[in-house]
């Protein structure tokens, strides 16, 4: 099942996708935020099938605004070097223990949503990635019940600032800048998926850049979630992006970062597209405010 967060009518829903309309959940079966209803999948499961057959009223998705699928998770944690081709392409050596840094979650934009490029950098990079999301409070979880504790997947582009990655050991700065974790355009619940034999392909604009498969992750889906859950409780909503392949920006001759003007798409099979365009950021974007700035 497809599970999506997306605006219609100005009021923000969440809704089953299916094939290219979107049904929306009705507050009799769920009221609540898509953590909450990744929490409770397996007991609702019946009943939004049920509803589902039979054939509520239904939008079309280009009648909708898409939104990340969840909205800010309290961790978002990506892996570096987790493909074999993109650790021969940076020339470093295979990793014997994952490589893990934050993205704060302030940097997830939605499907659609422009990717800015700063006005501090123009080192501006693509990261096409599979992404899990967790559906179960959970500690200690053993690689075998990892499966448990996925509720579904997602697309996430790990926008990376390279000359603000390599400032810090930690690689957050030039990982979470605003605007640099588009995600989407739904989650697919882990009962629907094989999350180990999916292509992956990223292009910049008509360019293909990246192609690979999933099979190929060093450290897959399930011992992240072993690795990650040994140190800290992973609860409903966080998202952990797993890694990109090769072909990324920063290692083209010449250097193929992003620019304004430029869209990058990227698909994951059974999954689907995630697409935003390039943008340069604002040259007056600051602001000191007592309320959220959307």
């Amino acid at each position: 099942m497809k599970l999506a967060r997306f605006i219609h009518s100005g009021k923000e829903q969440l809704g089953c996708v299916v094939e290219q309309q979107i049904i929306p959940i009705p507050a009799s079966i769920f009221s609540g935020a898509m953590p909450l209803l990744l929490s409770r999948f397996s007991a609702l499961k019946p009943l939004l099938e049920s509803y589902i057959a039979t054939s509520p009223a239904a939008l079309n998705l280009d009648q909708v605004q898409l939104l990340a699928p969840i909205a800010q998770p309290e961790k978002f944690i990506g892996v570096g070097l987790n493909y074999a081709d993109h650790i021969a392409e940076t020339g470093l050596a295979i990793p014997e223990f994952p490589t893990l840094f934050n993205k704060q979650s302030s940097c997830v934009t939605h499907p659609e949503a422009p990717i800015y490029r700063p006005n501090i950098s123009d080192k501006l990079d693509y990261e096409g990635e599979l992404a899990l999301v967790i559906g179960q409070y959970c500690r200690n979880v053993s690689i075998e019940d990892a499966p448990q504790v996925i509720a579904g997947y997602t697309i996430v582009n790990d926008v990376s600032v390279r000359d603000w990655q390599i400032k810090s050991p930690t690689w957050t700065l030039g990982k979470s800048f605003d605007s640099h974790g588009p995600m989407g355009p739904w989650i697919v619940t882990s009962d629907s998926i094989e999350p180990h034999n999916l292509e992956l392909k990223t292009w910049l604009n008509d360019e293909l850049r990246q192609h690979s498969n999933t099979r190929h992750l060093i450290f897959d889906c399930y011992q992240l979630v072993a690795t990650l859950s040994s140190v800290c409780t992973l609860k409903p909503g966080d998202v952990i992006a797993t890694g990109t392949c090769s072909g990324v920006g920063v290692k083209m001759k010449p250097r193929g970062y992003m620019k304004p003007g430029d869209r990058v798409t990227i698909e994951i099979e059974h999954i689907g597209r995630l697409s935003n365009p390039v943008l340069q950021e604002p040259e007056h974007n600051s602001f000191i405010s007592s309320q959220p700035v959307s």
